[in-house]
């Protein structure tokens, strides 16, 4: 049986992959409706012409690719390192509720205030997280 902890981390995998769907079925109509031709595209600013709710779930999905980065890495630190415990298992889920949040709110309405509050609170349960394995690491 896997260690509870690790639930966390396949829902944020796996929500990953819903913004990378949702990014594709916004992204390759409007691509079509500007006029683009994937095989001419050489850099990034090619798709500025997109509208900005297309290039909004673009941009969440690269944001899934950069902070939870820390995120993976501290579950594993946790199972290997004797730190997924209940508290961190709750962390972890409210981890990957905050970034569902933070993805709603970047794709939808894209209230930046808003997302930076959810950003800050996810980053502080990180931290959270990491200074809990730091306990254990030390003893």
């Amino acid at each position: 049986m896997p260690q509870p902890i690790l639930a966390p981390m396949l829902a944020l995998i796996l929500w990953t992959f819903v913004i990378w769907a949702w990014m594709y079925a916004t992204r390759i109509p409007a691509m079509r409706a500007a006029g683009i031709d994937p095989a001419k595209i050489k850099s990034k600013s090619d798709l500025d012409v997109l509208p900005a709710k297309v290039k909004q779930v673009a941009d969440n999905y690269n944001h899934l690719h950069e902070q939870p980065v820390i995120f993976y890495a501290l579950v594993c630190w946790c199972v290997l390192g004797g730190a997924a415990d209940a508290t961190n298992v709750s962390l972890a889920w409210a981890y990957f509720g905050l970034r569902v949040v933070h993805s709603l709110i970047q794709c939808t309405i894209n209230f930046i205030p808003a997302r930076f509050a959810v950003f800050s609170l996810s980053s502080i349960v990180l931290l959270v997280i990491a200074l809990r394995c730091l306990v254990v690491a030390i003893g």
